[in-house]
């Protein structure tokens, strides 16, 4: 049937499986090993403004990011997953309550080197996809040419906020300014990498070296959508749980679910080595890659349709 929104986009979805398929030849050249970790679990990363999927007593995952934390502690240096995720209260144009990501992680190796490996993978996709060195979206033309540029946050703030950078977190407010005052002028010609996040939003990253103030995370920008967010791995489960309770409290006093603590996963991260991960969300560089405006354009069934 024509007017059925799954044959309108059949284009879409072809290209989505080319970029799929090209992101695992990608990996697989690399030598990283493709897993499947559970898609339900007891206990999420507890992060403030993230919300959990409850399934029977547990939790659907709103990342494999711990599971696969701990297949680095076991041993498996170099792993790779394009698995689906769900969280609650997500949906928009470039957001859905079930999307799907790509999450790796290397060990021996920093954000400075996650950076470039994110770079080389989506210009490979680029190129075995027949974008090559340019990508137009919405009229815009994006040079994927290396090197990509790379901002701070600190120097965002700067640049483009009408608000100082401590300021906009001490009222709470750093989401908010990033996402209306910052993001949207990120990544218009080129890529941009915005890195070095405060402390107060250190997630799971590892502190900077040289400066306590802030954590070694990047997020990539193109054409002001956010396509990664990226780590250097925090290993200290001292450090990991201070963090997790400092949201928790969080949660509970915006009145939402306390989930349980992830004590497997904190018992298993002094066993893990130093290392870099990234996750990327695969529906949004399709949406990049088709010069298409919403996150529905490049999905076989929306929740709607259900």
């Amino acid at each position: 049937m024509k007017d059925l929104r799954q044959t309108k986009i059949k284009r879409n979805l072809l290209l989505r499986a080319k970029i799929i398929h090209a992101m695992r030849h990608f990996f697989v050249n690399r030598d990283y090993l493709e897993v499947e970790t559970p898609l339900r679990i007891p206990a999420p990363a507890p992060e403030a403004h993230i919300d959990a999927q409850p399934s029977g007593g547990w939790f659907l995952h709103t990342s494999p990011e711990l599971c696969m934390k701990r297949l680095l502690a076991a041993g498996y240096s170099r792993i790779f997953q394009i698995c689906k995720c769900f969280r609650q209260n997500e949906r928009g144009d470039k957001h859905l309550p079930e999307f799907t990501i790509l999450e790796w992680y290397a060990e021996k190796t920093d954000y400075g080197d996650m950076m470039e490996e994110c770079e080389e993978m989506i210009r490979y996709v680029a190129k075995k996809t027949g974008y090559g060195e340019t990508l137009h979206y919405q009229g815009q033309t994006i040079d994927l040419a290396k090197p990509w540029e790379r901002l701070s946050v600190a120097r965002a703030f700067e640049k483009y906020a009408s608000i100082p950078l401590k300021k906009a977190l001490s009222n709470n407010r750093f989401d908010e300014v990033l996402a209306e005052a910052i993001e949207p002028f990120l990544g218009r010609s080129k890529p941009v990498f915005l890195y070095d996040y405060p402390v107060e939003k250190g997630a799971l990253a590892r502190l900077k070296l040289n400066d306590h103030q802030y954590v070694e995370r990047f997020e990539l920008y193109i054409s002001g959508i956010e396509i990664c967010n990226a780590f250097s791995e925090l290993t200290d489960p001292s450090e990991q749980r201070l963090r997790f309770e400092s949201e928790r409290d969080l949660r509970s006093s915006m009145g939402k679910d306390v989930y349980p603590m992830p004590e497997r996963f904190l018992n298993r991260l002094s066993y893990m080595p130093e290392a870099s991960g990234n996750a990327l969300g695969i529906d949004r560089l399709v949406m990049l890659f088709g010069s298409l405006a919403t996150i529905d354009d490049v999905t076989v069934f929306i929740p709607e349709e259900l």
